[in-house]
């Protein structure tokens, strides 16, 4: 009777939350797994143009198609959706201060510089604030940042589309340069009866 309702308790228990662990796991920086770079153009619902970082550490979305500042270099940083995203002429990351503003940087390890692509109805995407939850990359018609602390999933003004400067295709990925392992060369043990036999074949 006790085996039987040990089996009816292990049977029945409730199975294990896969959403809650894939949530737990995209919060966390993956430094193991083999990381991806994209590059592409962010393009603004709202401006009509494209995010560009500029030598001075500003972020707007006044650039051009095929503009030098519009092109990014988007990095992977989980299993999941999060990202970081770098100006490939200027180096600097996109990141986003305690007011909600963006700023570039140098650095971009901070979970300020780490954005959760959300992919949206429209086929627009939304990049949200790994540190600050709630807040959105964001721009004005003019092309100017909005304060993040004002910003909605649901907002045009939150929203982006991937793009490739004319004459490229969208999609090309490549992986992260990883440095290989060490390779261990292989020296069988040598045993009693290996030695016997070689000495016998003499």
């Amino acid at each position: 009777m006790l085996l039987f309702m040990h089996f009816f308790v292990c049977s029945h228990s409730p199975p294990p939350n896969f959403k809650h662990h894939v949530n737990e796991q995209c919060r966390l920086s993956d430094r193991m797994s083999r990381r991806l770079i994209r590059t592409y153009q962010l393009y603004s619902r709202t401006s009509g143009k494209h995010v560009q970082v500029l030598g001075n550490k500003k972020v707007n979305a006044m650039g051009d198609d095929g503009a030098v500042h519009a092109k990014l270099v988007v990095e992977t940083d989980t299993f999941g959706s999060r990202i970081r995203i770098k100006g490939a002429k200027t180096g600097y990351y996109i990141c986003m201060n305690k007011t909600g503003k963006l700023i570039g940087k140098r650095k971009g390890r901070g979970k300020d510089c780490i954005f959760t692509e959300i992919v949206l109805e429209n086929n627009y995407t939304a990049l949200q604030n790994a540190k600050y939850e709630g807040w959105y990359m964001a721009f004005t018609r003019k092309g100017r940042p909005r304060k993040a602390s004002r910003t909605k999933q649901h907002q045009r003004e939150a929203h982006f589309m991937k793009r490739q400067p004319k004459g490229h295709l969208l999609g090309d990925t490549q992986p992260f340069d990883v440095l290989p392992l060490p390779v261990v060369p292989f020296h069988p043990r040598r045993t009693k009866h290996t030695h016997h036999h070689r000495s016998g074949a003499h």
